[in-house]
């Protein structure tokens, strides 16, 4: 297993996770100036957690999630948006480490829940002790 460190993304963290962001999205083409301006929105949002794994002083990983307040729940919800690991560091722990940070960071909200949707790392979640729960729906807008 690697030793990645996990934390708080922080301003000087945008170049590095750009490449990321551009593996990781397969049904849109991300636009390098929305990128940087969702990213700064991100940092101030206190109801969003965007982090980071490091190794050896490089970015190999991040996570991006949001709370929200329900009415069923009695309780905040966390939502995941986004996990992306360098596939070169992959099945090294690294998605596990900030999987399990997101969660401590749930908990630390009083969180009812953690979740997410996956249709390529459905095996990964499963082995955190993850659920199927939902089918997950989308509509494209735009």
């Amino acid at each position: 297993m690697m030793n990645a460190g996990v934390r708080t993304a922080t301003p000087a963290d945008l170049d590095a996770i750009w490449p990321l962001v551009r593996a990781f999205a397969t049904s849109f083409a991300p636009d390098r100036r929305r990128f940087e301006t969702t990213f700064r929105a991100v940092l101030g949002d206190e109801a969003m957690l965007c982090l980071v794994a490091e190794h050896e002083k490089r970015v190999v990983g991040y996570l991006l999630a949001n709370r929200h307040d329900t009415f069923f729940a009695d309780a905040p919800v966390v939502w995941v948006e986004e996990l992306m690991v360098d596939e070169t560091v992959r099945r090294a722990g690294t998605g596990r480490r900030l999987m399990r940070a997101a969660e401590d960071w749930a908990h630390s909200a009083g969180a009812a829940y953690i979740a997410l949707a996956t249709r390529r790392a459905s095996g990964f979640y499963a082995g955190l002790g993850y659920e199927e729960s939902a089918t997950f729906f989308r509509k494209t807008l735009g």
